[in-house]
């Protein structure tokens, strides 16, 4: 993972300009590798198709991408590049096609509207598709109808990931981590907790042992609910914490669901993570948890959806199942 490379994902809108510099400043950042990758359109594919057959012989002369042409021509009049960039035209369908090239990736970066996009949409649909089957994370940058300008919203803020203490995978944690890490900011912890209250929520939870001094943001006029949730924070964070000393971590814990505090924060974060959740019985790539897609839906800034890896020696269906075992947020 430490040598994987960022992919920017273009089709020559003003929204997937936006993703590409995000993602420009990630590769730099991250001291990593860039791939502009631009899935042809469907004309395009067939034009070529027709060539092959017509020279099935000899190998076709390749005609010149106007997209590669303009984001070339972006790149070269804008900031610092990565040590190292490639472009890659795609074929077959958007999703499919993104999918296939973000295996191994750091993280694929897409718009959140491509070409031709409804202006009442806020999610496109290829986004939606990539984020919720993607086996990399893939970090969706909010159109200018809800966000701030890319460039100036890659490095402003905190880092906030949304926090299941018993569900959330470590790979999800580390990976905000990491990005608050190298953005040399701080990572705000969200955590949602039930109202009311579970009677047993205190005898029985595995955290009620860990002393008041242990916690982080402990209020003594926090409710019970509250205080319990900040002790299993603070329990599930300790080894990310030892990992990343130099990570300064702000901790939150809130009354019922956690996808309207991060969809708030999103309006000054620097990026929000969420891990992605597919109930058991239902189509992977049609589905997503409910934290992760209200997030999707309504944020203001760019948006890491995170996907749970399979642990070792698991493959196929044990891996899904893994995957589904819970909410990451």
């Amino acid at each position: 993972m430490t040598h994987a490379m960022v992919i920017a994902a273009v089709d020559g809108s003003e929204h997937s300009l936006k993703a590409l510099e995000w993602a420009r400043a990630a590769a730099v950042r991250h001291g990593t590798g860039l791939v502009v990758a631009h899935v042809l359109s469907d004309s395009a594919q067939l034009y070529a198709a027709r060539r092959s057959s017509l020279y099935d012989r000899t190998e076709p002369e390749e005609a010149e991408d106007p997209v590669s042409v303009r984001i070339r021509a972006h790149l070269a009049a804008g900031g610092p590049l990565p040590s190292e960039v490639r472009y890659e035209s795609l074929e077959g369908s958007v999703p499919e096609a993104l999918r296939d090239i973000g295996e191994g990736a750091r993280m694929l970066v897409m718009g959140s509207r491509g070409r031709g996009g409804f202006a009442a949409l806020l999610l496109g649909s290829n986004s939606r598709a990539v984020a919720t089957s993607a086996a990399c994370p893939v970090v969706v940058v909010a159109h200018e109808a809800r966000g701030a300008d890319a460039a100036s919203q890659a490095s402003a803020g905190r880092v906030v990931v949304g926090l299941h203490a018993a569900e959330t995978p470590d790979n999800v944690l580390d990976f905000a981590f990491t990005e608050a890490a190298a953005r040399d900011t701080a990572l705000q912890v969200v955590s949602a907790y039930s109202i009311p209250p579970s009677p047993t929520m205190v005898i029985d939870s595995p955290f009620a042992v860990i002393p008041p001094e242990a916690l982080v943001g402990e209020d003594e006029n926090a409710v019970p609910a509250e205080r319990e949730m900040l002790r299993s924070q603070t329990e599930r964070l300790a080894p990310f914490r030892a990992k990343y000393p130099t990570v300064p971590v702000e901790q939150a814990a809130v009354p019922g669901d956690a996808a309207g505090r991060l969809v708030d924060t999103s309006k000054s974060a620097a990026l929000v993570v969420v891990g992605r959740h597919h109930p058991r019985r239902h189509i992977r790539s049609l589905m997503i948890g409910s934290v992760a897609n209200a997030v999707l839906q309504h944020a203001h800034g760019p948006v890491a959806i995170v996907p749970t890896l399979p642990e070792s020696g698991e493959s196929g269906d044990a891996a899904e199942s893994a995957e589904s075992a819970g909410e990451s947020a």
